[in-house]
């Protein structure tokens, strides 16, 4: 595993939505080429970068930002939000990004998806699968699409996309935790490893992830960095299970039991 913080565009600033609300609205700063900046300084490899604007319109609107987050990075950068064309894709991996996520169109648009991973190929290409109650959500997660999660990505297999990012929109931005069971489901839908979005706020989410280890490729973590309670260095730690956990946090991670219950 590995981890991607995360950095969302709205309006040229790094920002988080709550569960994809783009009327709960925090910037966290205005530059986001400074905030991957500082990301690369505490350890990360790799971030996940989303154009809000994009993804509503369905336009690269924030397109220079992302030029500009790979102009001043050595990052690995995965970047969506809007991608609808392969001219936005192919204009978006020569800018630099290693991989481009592809969300609404997967749903709205099948000839593309498959026209998309015959000319670019799987390793430049992310399945970006966000669900609510697991229906698929589209259009920054503003409209149902109709289809189930776990479909949608069986369908991306089949064509033969080996990367997915499946987000919990219900607990997105929230820092509830991670639900390691719907990811092992979606893994097990997609047959390849996911990339897990939605709910991480501390690097015990992290490691609750151990058990499911096989089919997680990475996690991406947005709100706890941006708030401090998950560091990125202990972010990394924890997905390459190095991490030395505290007193306080190893007593967090114990199960509980019949004595914790009744009294």
């Amino acid at each position: 595993m590995y981890l991607l913080p995360a950095i969302d565009i709205l309006d040229g600033r790094a920002v988080r939505l709550a569960k994809g609300d783009y009327n709960a609205v925090t910037v966290y700063n205005d530059k986001p080429e400074l905030q991957a900046q500082l990301f690369e300084e505490d350890g990360a490899d790799w971030i996940h970068v989303v154009d809000l604007d994009g993804a509503k319109s369905g336009n690269p609107d924030n397109i220079e930002v992302v030029r500009r987050i790979l102009a001043a990075t050595k990052l690995k950068v995965e970047v969506g939000g809007g991608v609808r064309s392969l001219e936005v894709a192919d204009r978006l991996l020569d800018a630099g990004a290693t991989r481009v996520i592809l969300g609404t169109a997967l749903v709205r648009d099948p000839d593309f998806a498959q026209a998309a991973i015959e000319k670019f190929g799987p390793d430049a290409l992310v399945a970006g699968i966000d669900a609510k109650g697991g229906e698929v959500a589209v259009t920054g997660w503003t409209e149902g699409a109709g289809v189930a999660a776990t479909e949608l990505a069986r369908r991306m297999a089949a064509l033969g996309y080996e990367h997915v990012v499946y987000t919990d929109i219900a607990r997105d931005g929230m820092q509830t935790g991670v639900d390691p069971a719907a990811y092992a489901a979606m893994a097990e839908a997609f047959d390849n490893p996911v990339i897990v979005s939605g709910g991480i706020a501390t690097a015990a989410d992290i490691r609750a992830l151990a058990g499911i280890a096989d089919s997680v490729e990475g996690v991406i973590a947005g709100r706890a960095i941006y708030e401090g309670t998950l560091t990125v260095a202990d972010g990394v730690a924890a997905c390459q299970g190095t991490l030395q956990l505290s007193d306080q946090l190893q007593e967090e991670e114990k199960p509980l039991t019949l004595e914790d219950l009744e009294g």
